[in-house]
């Protein structure tokens, strides 16, 4: 007991001494180089240290030392400000020792106070996730990773590595060394803009030697994520590029949306287990990350873009699977692979973005697989996300965004179901409509931009190509019918959504099914696994009720329709689809807004199939 009050006392000594310190600094020093931080006045702010001379020193110290301590203020102003300042090895020294004084009281605070902040307490959660993830890896590797990555502030990690059981002397030595490489970059920062401002520096050298030195930064990163802390998983949801993947896509789209997230019924789950989710906007593998923090999940997505040639390294090495769209591949055998050494497996199970804001039909259906498999299932959902960035406009709108998971499905429950019955209950979770459940209200002036290149007919007069668009109106220029979009995107009038207008264009085109004769000259673009990756002809397309054929100088083939499922394809753009092991990009010549419809009239296909009993 007496031992305690001794130790509270030294405490207490200690940290009234370092309030001393900024006291005596405050009216002159601190205050000012504050007001310079806001305004991030970098040469004012060199000019008051250099004033001040061993008092400017012992301020950049206290300023670092205070932003360890108030996670939410940056550190680079006053460790570019120190490397304008003083030469190059006293910045470093006095930045370092910021940083240990901030990250000392932080210690205090924490084991001796139990000091706790909103701010801190989120940051030590999402990294305790990672640490989770890492069980193996103990706390002072881990808090390596983190200074070197330029993503997490210096204070919160402290605030994390003092709330665990590492010891004073091994989380002191981990700070003084961990955040040299990020000190060292921005000091050597300052000092290159010093040489600029003295006109010894011509501005093109400038600029590539901050991006030398952020690059050094990125390449030590990296070598540390690969060869050390993530040494063991390459290939898999374990390995450094997943780290870095997943960190990009969060760092990107985390101030975007208004995203909320609904978890609580993962609560409690242990992995393997297969997540379902519906696909209705570009940025879906974002959302279902943040509804799956916690857990390392392994992707099945499109082929194509696992073969791009930056994505095709780190989806690699990240465990991704690719897929080949609405084409028999090895993916499945990679899910069950991947599942059975422990990892999650994410499908979007309609395997393509949504046309009109509802729900494609799941044409892959793998239930029977699932089923057999007995890993629990997980049935996400998300809405909100169509209207703010759906496949036919080009531009992001900022949107609430909900995603959650509906249920999970454990393998006793899977024992009594058959497969027709998953299968439902996976068609049923997927279905959504979101003209009918609008999330969002949009005040915006271009809202039905684009919306031409999937009503690619005119809804009234059923005319082919005559759909135009011109702020929130869609028109047709041969009867002159104009549809308006409110808020909530929803037209006025007799047609009243997207999904309806869809629905007439569909009518048109089922009666003239039997008759269907669709014939377009494209430029393509062949893709290959091997080399070379690409090449380009020109060719004929044609489909009917029966087969498509495809015919250049190189080659002719035919497929019959019902090896079909479904026609990818972009807006106003292309329409792909694979023949033996090939993925054919076809570039319509004369309009390319027909990709649209040669998709569509695939759709229709399959549908009067199935009504017939044919699949």
């Amino acid at each position: 007991m007496k031992k305690k009050r001794i130790e509270k006392i030294i405490v207490f000594i200690s940290v009234a001494a370092v309030l001393a310190l900024f006291v005596f600094f405050l009216k002159d020093i601190m205050i000012p180089l504050f007001r310079l931080q806001f305004n991030n006045d970098v040469g004012g702010a060199k000019a008051l240290l250099t004033s001040k001379g061993i008092a400017g020193g012992i301020a950049v110290i206290l300023i670092e030392a205070l932003q360890m301590v108030v996670i939410f203020i940056p550190a680079e102003f006053i460790q570019v400000s120190a490397g304008l300042s003083y030469p190059f090895y006293i910045a470093a020294l006095l930045c370092d020792a910021g940083v240990c004084l901030g990250a000392s009281i932080i210690f205090i605070l924490v084991r001796t106070f139990r000091f706790d902040t909103a701010r801190a307490r989120k940051t030590g959660e999402e990294i305790a996730g990672m640490a989770r993830k890492k069980g193996e890896l103990n706390v002072q590797l881990l808090m390596y990773l983190l200074f070197i990555t330029p993503i997490i502030p210096f204070g919160a990690i402290c605030y994390y590595g003092s709330s665990t059981d590492i010891r004073y002397r091994r989380y002191i030595l981990t700070v003084a060394t961990g955040v040299i490489p990020s000190i060292i970059t921005s000091n050597l920062i300052g000092a290159t803009a010093k040489a600029f401002l003295m006109n010894a520096l011509p501005l093109w050298l400038l600029v590539l030697i901050i991006i030398f030195l952020m690059a050094c930064l990125f390449v030590l990163l990296w070598l540390f994520l690969d060869k050390i802390y993530f040494k063991n998983g390459d290939g898999t949801p374990d390995s450094a590029a997943y780290f870095l993947v997943t960190g990009a896509a969060s760092l990107w789209r985390r101030h975007c949306q208004r995203l909320h997230v609904d978890n609580e019924k993962l609560k409690g789950l242990e992995p393997p287990f297969v997540v379902l989710c519906n696909h209705v906007s570009f940025y879906d593998f974002y959302y279902t990350l943040e509804l799956l923090k916690g857990y390392n999940c392994s992707y099945v997505i499109n082929h194509h873009i696992t073969e791009a040639p930056v994505l095709r390294y780190f989806s690699r090495k990240s465990g991704m699977i690719p897929k080949k769209m609405f084409y028999p591949d090895t993916a499945g055998w990679k899910m069950i692979k991947k599942l059975k050494a422990g990892y999650p497996v994410v499908v979007f199970a309609e395997g393509r973005l949504s046309v009109d804001g509802r729900n494609n039909p799941i044409v892959e259906s793998a239930a029977a697989v699932y089923q057999r498999l007995r890993y629990p299932i997980v049935l996400a959902h998300i809405s909100g996300g169509y209207f703010s960035y759906p496949k036919w406009r080009g531009r992001f709108f900022r949107s609430d965004v909900n995603v959650s998971v509906t249920r999970v499905i454990q393998p006793e429950e899977l024992k009594q179901m058959s497969a027709a019955e998953l299968e439902k209950i996976i068609a049923d979770s997927m279905t959504y409509d979101e003209s009918e459940n609008p999330v969002n209200s949009y005040r915006k002036k271009n809202m039905a931009v684009g919306l031409e290149n999937v009503l690619y007919r005119c809804a009234d007069c059923g005319e082919l190509y005559t759909t135009r668009t011109k702020g929130c109106d869609i028109f047709c220029t041969a009867c002159g019918k104009s549809h308006h979009l409110d808020a909530n995107y929803r037209f006025k009038g007799d047609i009243g959504s997207i999904p309806e207008y869809y629905d007439r264009i569909k009518d048109y085109e089922r009666a003239e099914l039997n008759d269907l004769m669709l014939q377009t000259e494209a430029d393509v673009k062949v893709y290959s696994d091997n080399k070379p990756r690409v090449r380009k002809e020109k060719g004929v397309c044609t489909l009917t009720k029966d087969e498509f054929t495809y015919r250049s100088d190189n080659i002719e083939f035919s497929i019959p329709t019902e090896n079909i499922p479904a026609l990818a394809f972009s807006c106003n753009k292309e329409f792909e689809l694979y023949h033996n092991d090939l993925q054919y990009y076809f570039y319509p010549v004369e309009n390319r807004r027909q990709a649209a419809r040669w998709a569509l009239i695939v759709d229709l296909l399959r549908e009067e199939r199935m009504k017939n009993g044919q699949e």
